[in-house]
């Protein structure tokens, strides 16, 4: 079990600790309700170390970029950053990442902790154009400060106009006392906020200055746990989940992501469905009763016939209400559905709603 640079830090603060892709990760400290409640109304911060990432570098880094991510990634400036994922051969997805443009030939590719040494390895079996790729995954840690007081209570430790930072932009500037980081603005919660990417080494420092910042705007540390209810309340989708080495990017409502203006792996078939449509669609669903929904649970229809599956369900903490992802048959798809969750031996009815659940 690998731990993060601030590992012992957690366990200072009595976070209950959990394996999790390979780390010794914080699932919680108070609970995940009032961890959830303060990203949604004021300041937490997320130690996400365990990401990966790749630095792709060179004249062909776009050219390896282009071939293997499933976004146009020719579209991004200096500062910017893209949502984007990797397709496999067979319709699925390898992973869901993030790409960062540094430079004209310097890129940064993020990607989940579970996939890092799959990823690299898919990446790298398709360098044919032999750009510079190195592993930074072990060398960075990653802080996400997430919540409507986020930028506010970070201001005084960068010289960088934090509300200047729109969303899915970065800059490299100073923050904590450290010249050289990574602030970027690409957050998972849906309440603002953004995330520093710096070297273990300095990670320590960063979390100490961020929490002496943060005190008066009662910032606490939050846990994987509620990271997952405060995404799924966003609907974004979790590898491992939502999407996976089975899941096409069409089926998982990433069409948007998915950009036939150029050639990637498995494109022509992924337009070909995007053309004559999909089977099943992935779609966001509320109870209409109470109950929780989990993943695995079937998705019937009125006659108990099974039409799908719940990938990832919860009680919302901020909807007092169950709300879910599945995929179902196509005809299911459409706002409004009437659609049932198995839950033990009953048929609870569901909705199926617009993302995201949580309008702010």
């Amino acid at each position: 079990m690998k731990n993060t640079a601030l590992s012992h830090i957690h366990e200072q603060l009595g976070a209950k600790m959990v394996p999790f892709a390979g780390y010794n990760m914080p699932v919680s400290y108070e609970g995940v309700n009032a961890e959830h409640e303060t990203v949604r109304k004021g300041v937490g911060v997320f130690d996400v170390s365990h990401m990966g990432e790749f630095l792709i570098s060179g004249p062909k880094a776009l050219d390896l970029i282009q071939k293997v991510t499933s976004n146009d990634a020719s579209k991004l400036v200096d500062g910017q950053a893209q949502y984007s994922c990797l397709p496999n051969a067979t319709g699925g997805i390898v992973d869901d990442l993030i790409v960062y443009r540094l430079e004209a030939e310097k890129w940064l590719l993020v990607v989940n902790a579970s996939n890092i040494e799959k990823d690299w390895n898919w990446i790298s079996s398709q360098n044919t154009m032999d750009a510079e790729m190195r592993n930074l995954s072990e060398d960075y840690s990653l802080l996400a400060i997430q919540g409507p007081k986020a930028v506010e209570a970070m201001q005084s430790l960068t010289s960088e106009d934090l509300s200047a930072i729109q969303f899915y932009t970065f800059k490299v500037s100073d923050f904590a006392g450290i010249d050289h980081v990574i602030i970027s603005a690409t957050g998972y919660t849906g309440s603002g906020g953004f995330e520093i990417y710096c070297k273990n080494s300095e990670v320590e420092q960063v979390w100490n200055k961020v929490f002496e910042a943060g005190a008066s705007y009662g910032i606490k540390p939050i846990g994987l746990a509620a990271r997952d209810t405060l995404r799924l309340e966003m609907g974004f989708c979790l590898y491992g989940n939502d999407i996976d080495d089975t899941t096409s990017p069409i089926e998982a409502g990433l069409g948007w992501i998915t950009k036939f203006t150029k050639d990637f792996i498995n494109s022509e078939n992924l337009k070909k469905q995007k053309e004559e449509g999909p089977k099943r669609r992935l779609v966001a669903f509320e109870l209409d009763e109470r109950g929780i929904p989990r993943q695995g649970y079937d998705i019937v229809d009125i006659d108990g016939k099974i039409i799908g599956n719940v990938t990832s369900g919860t009680m919302a903490p901020s909807l007092g209400k169950g709300i879910g992802l599945g995929y179902v048959a196509t005809e299911f798809k459409d706002l409004g559905t009437n659609i049932y969750i198995q839950i033990r031996k009953a048929a609870v009815p569901a909705t199926v709603v617009k993302l995201p659940f949580y309008k702010g």
